[in-house]
C-alpha cells in the first residue's frame, strides 16, 4: 500500500511532514468529506505536533456549496502545489457535471508530476475522465458502481470501502474515507497513533481494503435464508440478462411453486416482481448517473422493448424514463414513451 508521501524539508513556517490538498466540486459530499479531513486533525492532536497540514481548493477559487446545501469557504483555485502533496477530490451529486475541462486538465498536470491523487465518494469519476484510473484498481459508491463500469468499462472497478494502488486512492462515501486515512495514517505514522485517531472518533472497528460497501444480503433484507440470499444474489449479478424463475429455482435445488412461496412469506411479493423492481433500481440509478441513452439503460437492464422498459418504469416510479432523465437536465422529455 501506498502511504503519505514525506517531505524533504519543512516549508516556510509549516513543519508538517504530509501535505493533502483538497479539491472541492460542486455539491461534493459532505459527510465523506468532513471523514477524511478530521482524522488529520485529531491525528495531529494525538501525536502533540503538526504531523499533516492541508489546505481547500476550488476551480475558482471561490466558495463551494455541497450537497446539503452548506457553504465552504476556499482561498486557493487550481495553482501550483507541491509535487509531494497529495490531492483528494471530494465529490458528490452531479459529478459529471462538475467535472469540467479545467478540473481535469489540472488533474493530468499534477499527475505528470507525480503527486498522489485521491478521489472520495463520487470523485473516483472525475479521476476516470482524466485517465488517471487507467491500469489501477479502484472503487467508488456502490450507488454509482455501476454508473461508471458503463462509462470506463476499462478500470478494474471493485467494491471495496477503499482501494490504495500505486499513487492512486479511492475511497467510496460515507465514512469510507474514514478508513483509507487511518490507514494512511498506520502506513506513515504507526497503528498506535491510527488507533488512538479511531479512539477519538468513537470509531471501534477499522475497515480494510478486503471490506466492501454494502451490508449482506440477508441483513439488507432483513431475513437470514441461505436460498433466498442465493436467489437474490444471482438476481444483482445478471441485470442485464434476466434468469428465469424456473432456471433460479434450479440454482438452489427448489421448485419454482416453493421459489414463489418463499418469496412470498420473506418478501410478500413473488421472484418475478422482486427482480423487477432491482432491475428498475439499476435503470433508474443509470439514468440519473451517466449520459447514456434510455435505450442503451433499458437495454442494460434487460429490457429488449424501450416501450415496455417505459411502461414498467412508469408503473413503479410514477414517471416516464424520459421525464427522469429530463429532470436531471441530460434529456429531451418527448422520447418515444407510447406504450
Amino acid at each position: 500500500m501506498a502511504s503519505l508521501p514525506a517531505r524533504p524539508a519543512p516549508r516556510s513556517s509549516d513543519s508538517a511532514r504530509h501535505h493533502i490538498v483538497f479539491l472541492l466540486l460542486e455539491r461534493f459530499t459532505l459527510m465523506a468529506y468532513a471523514a477524511a479531513i478530521e482524522p488529520l486533525r485529531l491525528a495531529n492532536r494525538a501525536a502533540g505536533k503538526p504531523l499533516y497540514s492541508w489546505k481547500l481548493v476550488s476551480e475558482s477559487g471561490d466558495t463551494v456549496t455541497c450537497s446539503n446545501g452548506t457553504q465552504i469557504s476556499v482561498k486557493d483555485g487550481l495553482g501550483d502545489i507541491p509535487n509531494d502533496a497529495m490531492i483528494v477530490v471530494c465529490g458528490g451529486v452531479d459529478v459529471q457535471r462538475a467535472t469540467t475541462p479545467a478540473i481535469l486538465s489540472w488533474l493530468r498536470k499534477r499527475a505528470r508530476h507525480g503527486n498522489i491523487i485521491g478521489g472520495i465518494c463520487t470523485g473516483a469519476w472525475t479521476l476516470a475522465k482524466a485517465g488517471l484510473l487507467d491500469g489501477h484498481r479502484a472503487t467508488i459508491h456502490w450507488e454509482n458502481h455501476d454508473a461508471l463500469i458503463e462509462d470506463f468499462p476499462e478500470i478494474d472497478l471493485t467494491k471495496s470501502v477503499f482501494v490504495i494502488h500505486g499513487k492512486r486512492l479511492t475511497s467510496a462515501g460515507g465514512t469510507a474515507p474514514l478508513d483509507m486515512m487511518l490507514t494512511l495514517i498506520t502506513n506513515s505514522e504507526g497503528a498506535d497513533l491510527a488507533h488512538a485517531v479511531a479512539d477519538q472518533l468513537i470509531y471501534s472497528s477499522i475497515r480494510t481494503n478486503r471490506d466492501t460497501q454494502r451490508l449482506s444480503i440477508p441483513a439488507r433484507i432483513g431475513v437470514r435464508h441461505p436460498k433466498l440470499a442465493r436467489v437474490i444474489e444471482f438476481m444483482e449479478n445478471h441485470i442485464e440478462d434476466p434468469i428465469s424463475p424456473s432456471d433460479l429455482a434450479n440454482e438452489v435445488d427448489m421448485s419454482t411453486r416453493q421459489l414463489e412461496r418463499l418469496f412470498r412469506r420473506y418478501l410478500n411479493r413473488s421472484p418475478k416482481r422482486y427482480y423487477m423492481e432491482l432491475r428498475l433500481e439499476r435503470a433508474r440509478n443509470l439514468l440519473m448517473q451517466t449520459d447514456m441513452s434510455v435505450i442503451s439503460v433499458a437495454l442494460a437492464t434487460g429490457f429488449t422493448s424501450p416501450s415496455h422498459f417505459s411502461k414498467c418504469y412508469r408503473a413503479h416510479y410514477n414517471t416516464t424514463p424520459y421525464r427522469e432523465r429530463g429532470t436531471h437536465g441530460t434529456e429531451e422529455e418527448d422520447g418515444p414513451e407510447s406504450e
